[in-house]
């Protein structure tokens, strides 16, 4: 009997991942299937590879060097995949695209026509991911690559594993009533002069909501959180009917033309990112190359486009 590649993802994942039902939700087994995966790999190499702690398992050293191997076998089997489907100058191989609600509407239809367009055989899909757990997602494998947004003053995690390629960098505005605009008599101001007043932010759990509060914080002051709430468009909606102000970028106004607010340039810096997050061993593969060649080509053009239309 031999280690088989299903063995030794079942043990990289519970590495990745921490826990049994981890392991099973992300390769799409049950807990009791991995743990058999697992034990059959025991038997193979001899050696104990996880143990009891609590309520849960740990991997024992043995677990830990014989992960750190699996998991370069399985990025080896990747590659040699990936280099006999570019032996065809078309690709054909599959991939799966992350991205996040407000990308879902602003990009991924013109990144499905242009990979279509390019690349006919490309099985490209996407998956709706949470902004908040974009590089966990890239990291167990669940997408191959998958677009995010940073904030330079909450950083999102980073890690040798994973490389975060910046697309585009946008500085935040405030949005606020037209009747608020026009009594602010002015187009631009510093966020200390709004101490007091109520703010449209989502919660503090999310990096966006993190780093308007850091941000905040940083000016001297607590927000004065009114409404917290993760939508762009409810958050424009309450702005418009004078229930609050919220930081806005040109893509949320530009997914939100018909929103009846004013904006004013803010005085400190502050900005996101749209990133693309890749694996790092997986750069060199043919399809993330052209995948991400296609995502920073239409951010570059259709973004830049309709953030420019009137």
């Amino acid at each position: 009997m031999v280690m088989s590649l299903t063995h030794l993802a079942a043990l990289r994942a519970l590495d990745r991942l921490g826990t049994m039902v981890s392991a099973a939700q992300a390769l799409g087994y049950t807990p009791g299937a991995v743990s058999q995966q697992i034990a059959a790999l025991e038997t193979v190499v001899g050696e104990q590879l996880i143990t009891r702690a609590g309520r849960n398992v740990v991997l024992t050293d043995a677990g830990r060097v014989l992960a750190l191997h699996a998991d370069r076998i399985l990025v080896a089997e990747q590659d040699a995949l990936e280099a006999l489907r570019s032996v065809n100058e078309e690709l054909s191989a599959p991939f799966a695209l992350g991205v996040f609600g407000s990308t879902a509407a602003a990009l991924l239809p013109a990144v499905m026509a242009a990979a279509h367009r390019r690349y006919p055989r490309l099985e490209l899909t996407s998956r709706e991911l949470s902004v908040d757990v974009v590089v966990d997602a890239v990291r167990r494998g669940a997408v191959d690559a998958a677009i995010g947004l940073d904030y330079p003053i909450a950083p999102m995690p980073r890690g040798g594993d994973v490389e975060i390629i910046m697309l585009r960098r946008e500085s935040f505005g405030l949005a606020m009533s037209r009747d608020f605009g026009q009594a602010m008599n002015t187009d631009e101001v510093r966020l200390r002069e709004l101490a007091d007043t109520a703010f449209v932010i989502p919660p503090a759990h999310t990096p966006f909501g993190a780093a308007v509060r850091a941000v905040c914080r940083q000016c001297g002051f607590e927000p004065n959180v009114r409404h917290e709430i993760m939508d762009s468009a409810v958050t424009l909606a309450l702005v418009g009917r004078g229930l609050g102000v919220a930081f806005v970028t040109d893509t949320m106004i530009a997914l939100n033309p018909a929103a009846p607010i004013a904006r004013l340039r803010i005085a400190d810096d502050f900005s996101r990112e749209i990133v693309l997050v890749r694996p790092v061993a997986s750069a060199a593969r043919r399809t993330v190359r052209a995948v991400t060649a296609i995502v920073q080509a239409v951010v570059n053009d259709d973004l830049q486009e309709a953030i420019a239309s009137p």
